[in-house]
């Protein structure tokens, strides 16, 4: 099974990335944007029997930092 594991900044952490993307969009002439936030997105292959407590436990102990970032899981059928 896919499971996909979104990663964001939490709201009110400073993004330089997303900053440097929105700066780089303004020069290259994409006018209406407002602001970037970059996150990242981690496909993981995993056994049926994966629960989720278990892939709730990756996020929190490797893929997330939970000091700065959130996560969201999604199975994929």
């Amino acid at each position: 099974m896919k499971v996909r594991v979104a990663v964001s900044l939490k709201p009110g952490v400073l993004d330089p990335q997303g900053r440097a993307i929105h700066h780089a969009l303004e020069g290259l002439g994409f006018n209406g944007v407002n602001s970037v936030r970059a996150g990242r997105m981690i496909e993981l292959e995993v056994d049926d029997g994966v629960s989720d407590a278990d892939l709730d436990a990756m996020c929190r102990q490797l893929l997330a930092n939970m000091v700065i970032e959130n996560y969201r899981v999604e199975r994929v059928a």
